[in-house]
């Protein structure tokens, strides 16, 4: 038994029936999204040719995110989670249906590409808070960081395998079927969500049959220590060292600019984002989630600091995928830990929180090395970025005595509504 920790553990397949439908939903919904994004990407650019038409697919995907999870969250906690992931996942299946209906009638419009972008961006958003609830209300607590290490794996093999089914699927029947494809994902989505059971919102929030005016989940987490403590660890991390916008950089300066090297960056991070999540049984079932996030987040600032100082393409590419073990290890333990600590009549807006500093985080990172990089160079941007998030992450660490001391509960106990303890106020 104590060799089969080491690997992913599998518990939550095993033993939740809703789990494993929400589970595999969930990987086809992935997979979709990859396959849907390198043809958005491929269409923009044959209707442009302007890497600003490109860079506009951003935006229309940004925006959504951030304003409608904001919604999302508190749309969350005041209905049914079940039945808005269900008219969610039916709009984004209704914007798939658009994109490849716009692909078999040859559209050269671009305004209306991006649209249905933005539509299926702004209906992911809307239920994404609800869907985040989902495996703390389906399993045991002592299984929840399982169970998102599970969704990990199967988002990294969606970015390793979705890019390269795309291709193909263009390569050989053009945009229509690779749209089609996602569409079909949508719908064994959309299977996997109708037989879960329904999940109202707890009842921490509510008075005699009726909810007490809301606190903004801004509100809820900054008054818990543990949950600003997590989000500020992961927002040090990604704002202060994101490397992918330097990849084609660092590709053309040391690597002469191949593409197939830059293939390789984005391949190195998520075979480091597969392992991690494979011996994921390694980290999952230690209580001390707290330190085991705060860990990899350092982690991951000095793995991307040595990329901007490694030579050879070999320690380049280790150091990436170090890079990315970290990042999974980091984003599975901080979305227990934020799910376990929130009541649940909460965990929609807080869910919603969490959704936006994921989104803004590593787009705003982007730019931050991008602006230095372009009056620095690369390897500083990098090295400096990775360096600093690595002192924000232990300066979290230092201040938040409740994140440090966090262990997660080994048996299902409902957090109790904000509130300043004791042992928060004595952390300051």
């Amino acid at each position: 038994m104590r060799g089969r920790v080491r690997f992913l553990d599998t518990r939550p397949l095993r033993g939740s029936r809703a789990f494993r439908d929400l589970w595999i939903g969930t990987s086809a919904s992935q997979l979709g999204a990859q396959i849907a994004t390198v043809a958005v990407l491929a269409q923009v650019w044959d209707l442009t040719g302007s890497p600003v038409g490109t860079g506009a697919i951003g935006l229309a995907t940004g925006l959504p995110m951030v304003l409608f999870g904001l919604l999302g969250g508190t749309l969350a906690d005041t209905v049914d989670r079940r039945a808005v992931v269900r008219a969610t996942t039916a709009g984004q299946l209704l914007a798939a249906a658009g994109l490849c209906t716009q692909a078999l009638a040859d559209n050269r419009n671009v305004l209306l590409l991006l649209a249905l972008v933005a539509l299926g961006s702004a209906c992911g958003a809307l239920g994404a808070p609800a869907r985040r609830t989902f495996p703390v209300r389906l399993l045991p607590a002592d299984q929840v960081a399982a169970g998102l290490a599970l969704t990990s794996v199967s988002f990294q093999a969606a970015m390793l395998a979705g890019p390269a089914l795309a291709g193909l699927i263009i390569a050989r029947w053009g945009f229509p079927a690779a749209y089609a494809a996602q569409a079909v994902a949508v719908v064994v989505s959309m299977l996997g969500v109708i037989r879960l059971p329904a999940m109202k919102p707890g009842g921490a929030d509510t008075t005699g049959g009726r909810r007490r005016p809301e606190r903004g989940g801004w509100r809820i987490v900054l008054r818990r220590p543990t949950l600003w403590g997590s989000m500020a660890a992961d927002l040090s991390a990604t704002l202060l060292a994101m490397p992918v916008a330097l990849f084609p950089l660092v590709n053309e300066i040391r690597f002469d600019g191949d593409p197939r090297t830059l293939g390789l960056f984005l391949s190195a991070v998520a075979v480091g984002g597969i392992t991690a999540g494979l011996l994921s049984g390694t980290v999952t079932r230690r209580r001390r989630a707290g330190l085991v996030q705060l860990s990899a987040a350092g982690v991951w600032g000095l793995a991307l600091a040595g990329f901007g100082l490694a030579g050879p393409l070999w320690l380049a590419l280790g150091c990436l995928a170090v890079a990315g073990a970290a990042d999974t290890v980091s984003v599975v333990t901080r979305s227990a830990l934020v799910q376990l600590e929130t009541p649940d009549a909460y965990r929609g807006r807080v869910s919603s929180v969490e959704h936006v500093i994921g989104v803004a985080g590593p787009e705003l990172g982007n730019f931050r090395g991008g602006l230095v990089a372009s009056v620095t160079s690369a390897s500083f941007s990098l090295v400096a970025g990775g360096l600093f998030a690595t002192l924000a992450v232990a300066a979290v660490a230092a201040a938040n005595g409740p994140l440090r001391a966090y262990r997660t509960p080994s048996a299902a106990v409902e957090p109790t509504a904000p509130a300043v303890t004791d042992a928060a106020k004595a952390a300051g």
